[in-house]
């Protein structure tokens, strides 16, 4: 990406900035945050003292399921992690 003010324009998830693992850009649409879940999950854990399964289930949730406009992030599933 050659235009750093367009960095600017992404919306990024609070506190999840080591699950960030770059950006996702289609024809025409605005370029969005891409977060590795099984990232995501491990801060939930170390920073919340959430279980697993407590983490998933905030994170489906609370994160997953928020929609923030158009902008909102991509969340990533690693296949080979599931």
């Amino acid at each position: 990406m050659d235009d750093m003010e367009e960095m600017d324009d992404i919306t990024t998830a609070d506190g999840l900035g080591d699950a960030l693992i770059g950006v996702g850009r289609r024809c025409g649409q605005p370029t969005l945050a891409v977060y590795d879940v099984s990232k995501v999950l491990e801060i939930l854990m170390d920073t919340g003292g959430m279980t697993d399964e407590e983490a998933v289930e905030f994170f489906e949730y609370n994160i997953e399921g928020a929609w923030v406009g158009e902008t909102t992030p991509i969340w990533f599933y690693n296949k080979a992690e599931h």
